[in-house]
């Protein structure tokens, strides 16, 4: 197209009306207390998920959630509400750092780049974002209060008895540091060498780095960690307020993943020691024949047989290579080693052996597990590879085997509780194990405390220093701890941070130094929405009233829509639910919840039907599609595609036919003179429409305005081109219908509905002078109510002809109309009518001899 004429001029008025709402600041919102606040409004605060600036830039894919949530934007404010619709930046990261370290560029430089390409990418797209409220996680007047809500954290406790985190100062014990919501431990963590940093499971794939694809290897490390496990049951209990899809539920309730069940000590045979086994199925106890340990488990050094040793050995180094993600993968073929000691079980006092498998985590319940074969899959399957005892205890109420039967049933082979149901089993033997000393109820959660160091320079400093092998906070008025400008990025090789080579920053007095760690990505993101809330409070991370106004409402969670990708549907929402939750606790938020409703868009795969990928060759840029048709189009086209939520492939043909849409909007209201030049058609009247136009401007108005509130885009703007479709060939077009349609129309594309609403203005007086000003239009029920009913004739049983009657018009209306109408008239002529047949409401049938 680009190199033919364009069908419609986006190319002259787009960027226009994005220099004019620029220049008058015409999405500016201000806060309560500023000029031209106006408290009378409902606030509404739809938040997009804050992209990381790649070097990259965007590709089609990206807008795709930021241009549902602009569309809704829009529409709110010609509601009538006071919006919030910020944009900023994830900009810390492993991606920058990397790049420094191949190009010696400061990372900072790098972002700032970075950031420039996005902005322009989102700006030439016509997103209506507050630019004043732009924020970036790099900048120190941002991660200054990142490192200060880090220290509310560090300075924090959970109250058992009030289950709310509580001032360190009102803990009463001995030990601060052992209850400290943001503690420090020796932990086995997935460590890069290449990188030169711990990662993430979900950033380790195959035993190689997301990033980079280097080798990555478990080994333990004395890291940061936050109690988000103290958090379990609120994090769990208050997902019920929430407007969120029932799969990103699920997923968050499956990583805390809550177990009740009971802790059973197995005294070890030969040892003083014992070791604790969590099962959420005491009653199967006596189905008990071996112990399983995660291959990093304390107790194994001390139990292993010195014949045994060389093959743990081999093990726990062959475990050291994979993630956690790869040990619980439940398809892979199970490996262990026999450490040559024995257990007791403390049902039947028998010996049991116990073995080391990477299977078992030493993160999840006590890095124990008991093997009860008969009736757990994957005990079974580790059972047969060793060849090691099965003995069924559960008998099912039904006739199936009891031989891997995993359901609840009848207690059997079992002396203490035969015949019970599992139900019962389950308490009265957990009862006897705490009569005697072995066990007792208990509640485990698959969750693990937040790891949160890295061994990265482009990240937060942590605002802590170190004097005698204790950890102390900075002072609020020390921050932001800005991190040292250094020339060297690359990894020390030794574990130690980057940050260790600024000898002179790193010294914090003649006693003290500083924390080389540095927080991970997620830190920004955890709290980003507060800070748009009130983005230059320099005494405050947000200030009260702001919070108050923008995170208020009668429901739980303060963003009212929250839009981003389903790749961020657990940790993310996660770790940001709790920091909130601590704020709450503390005072220095209002509500209990961040987001009340979630979105999570589909993917937008390539024309190749493959993800988006510099590896498939298959990126689109938005900005080569602007340049051949529009941003408008490529607007629209992204929400025409399907319904938001899908998974679903790019068409350029796609984006071609919404280009032809807009052109006949652009045509239904524009004639072409010789000379080139538009002007507005004198089709364009000031008539009243008639009574099946104001019909159809009404059902647009209610399908339009429906579709916006439920997010189906898609079929607001089919409803839309039936709209045009039934005016562009109209004699003359009503301008009360045609500036109804471009307000329904402006959210969508928002470039050329204003282009035409100026055009109109030339003619007609039309207020107020900004289409952005109008007010949302509501539709009137009572047009919309079907008076008329559309009648068929046949003659001999084929339709001759149609006609529109009044609903309910008796026989001798419907048969005198069919027999006056001119069709009729010719084809009855000289032919004698028999007999007709009339079925109200839908057809007459004239049958002739």
């Amino acid at each position: 197209m680009s190199a033919r004429r364009k069908p419609y001029p986006f190319d002259r008025f787009e960027p226009k009306w994005q220099r004019f709402w620029d220049e008058r600041r015409t999405f500016h919102t201000p806060n309560p207390g500023e000029k031209n606040f106006d408290g009378s409004k409902s606030k509404f605060y739809v938040l997009d998920m804050f992209p990381y600036p790649s070097g990259a830039g965007l590709h089609v894919g990206h807008p795709e959630g930021y241009t549902a949530t602009d569309i809704v934007a829009r529409y709110k404010r010609m509601r009538g509400c006071n919006v919030l619709h910020p944009m900023g930046w994830d900009a810390f990261g492993l991606p920058a750092e990397q790049y420094a370290i191949k190009s010696g560029q400061h990372p900072a430089i790098t972002t700032r780049e970075n950031i420039a390409k996005f902005k322009t990418q989102l700006k030439r797209i016509g997103f209506s974002y507050d630019w004043s409220r732009e924020i970036s996680t790099t900048d120190p007047k941002f991660y200054r209060w990142t490192q200060w809500i880090f220290l509310q954290i560090y300075n924090s406790w959970l109250n058992p008895e009030t289950k709310k985190a509580e001032p360190i100062s009102t803990y009463r014990g001995d030990d601060t540091d052992s209850v400290r919501l943001a503690y420090v431990a020796e932990v086995p963590v997935n460590w890069c060498p290449d990188l030169g940093t711990v990662l993430a499971n979900e950033e380790v794939i195959d035993g190689k780095s997301e990033v980079g694809g280097f080798p990555v290897v478990r080994r333990p490390m004395r890291q940061w960690m936050l109690r988000i496990t103290a958090f379990a049951d609120r994090l769990l209990h208050e997902l019920e307020g929430l407007d969120w899809p029932a799969g990103i539920k699920l997923l968050q309730r499956n990583w805390i993943g809550k177990s009740e069940g009971a802790e059973i000590d197995f005294k070890i045979d030969k040892h003083e020691q014992k070791i604790r086994v969590f099962t959420t199925r005491p009653d199967t106890l006596y189905g008990g024949t071996f112990l399983v340990l995660a291959p990093e488990h304390s107790l194994i050094d001390l139990i292993v047989t010195e014949e045994q040793w060389p093959a743990i050995r081999e093990y726990r180094e062959k475990t050291a290579r994979k993630s956690d993600l790869e040990r619980a993968e439940l398809t892979k073929e199970k490996t262990g080693v026999f450490t040559g000691a024995h257990a007791i079980n403390p049902a039947n006092e028998q010996k049991i052996p116990i073995w080391i498998a990477d299977y078992v985590l030493l993160g999840y319940g006590t890095g124990a597990i008991g093997g009860v074969p008969a009736h757990d899959e994957r005990d079974l399957e580790f059972a047969k590879k060793f060849d090691l005892p099965v003995v069924e205890v559960v008998q099912p109420l039904s006739n199936q085997s009891a031989f891997g039967f995993v359901g609840e049933g009848i207690a059997i082979n079992s002396p203490i509780i035969n015949g019970l149901t599992t139900a019962e089993a389950k308490k009265k033997i957990t009862r006897w194990l705490e009569e005697r000393g072995q066990g007792k109820g208990a509640i485990n959660y698959k969750l693990r405390d937040w790891l949160f160091s890295r061994q990265r320079y482009w990240g937060e400093p942590f605002p802590i220093f170190w004097e005698n092998g204790r950890h102390h906070s900075l002072s609020e008025s020390e921050l932001p701890l800005v991190p040292p400008g250094l020339e060297d990025y690359k990894p020390t090789g030794t574990g130690e941070p980057p940050l260790a080579k600024a000898k002179d920053w790193i010294r914090y007095s003649e006693k003290a130094t500083r924390e080389t760690n540095t927080m991970p990505q997620w830190a920004g993101s955890c709290w980003y929405y507060l800070r748009f809330c009130d983005p230059v409070n320099e005494s405050r991370f947000v200030g009260e009233e702001a919070e108050r106004y923008w995170m208020g409402g009668k429901q739980a969670g303060g963003v009212d829509l929250y839009v981003g990708g389903t790749e961020h549907a657990v940790l993310h929402l996660l770790y940001a639910r709790f920091w909130h939750k601590v704020l709450f606790d503390l005072g220095h938020v209002s509500k209990p919840e961040p987001f009340q409703r979630l979105v999570n868009q589909g993917i937008i795969l390539g024309e190749d039907n493959r993800k988006m990928s510099k590896r498939w060759g298959n990126v689109i840029d938005p900005l080569d599609v602007i340049a051949e048709y529009g941003a408008d189009a490529f607007r629209c086209y992204e929400m025409f595609m399907g319904p938001l939520e899908q998974m679903k492939p790019w068409s350029m043909k796609g984006v071609e036919g919404l280009s032809r849409f807009l052109a006949r909007v652009w045509r239904l209201l524009m004639d072409e003179n010789q000379a080139g030049e538009w002007g507005l058609s004198p089709r364009i009247q000031d008539v009243a429409p008639d009574k099946s136009q104001l019909k159809l401007v009404h059902a647009t108005i209610k399908k339009v305005t429906e579709d916006v509130e439920s997010l189906s885009f898609n079929t607001a703007i089919s409803q839309m081109m039936v709209f045009v479709n039934a005016f562009i060939n109209a004699p003359s077009v009503p301008v009360s219908a045609i500036r109804t349609f471009l307000v329904l129309l402006s959210p969508f594309a928002p470039h050329i509905a204003s282009e035409l609403w100026e055009k109109m203005r030339e003619k007609f007086a039309i207020t107020p002078a900004d289409l952005t000003d109008q007010s949302w239009p509501e539709h009137d029920e009572r047009l919309l109510v079907e008076d008329e009913v559309e009648i068929i004739v046949q003659v001999n049983g084929k339709v001759r002809d149609r006609f529109r009657a009044p609903l309910g018009a008796n026989e001798e209306e419907l048969k005198a109309t069919s027999l006056g109408l001119p069709k009729m008239r010719d084809l009855l002529a000289g032919k004698q009518i028999a007999k007709v047949v009339v079925v109200p409401n839908k057809l007459v049938n004239l049958v002739t001899n």
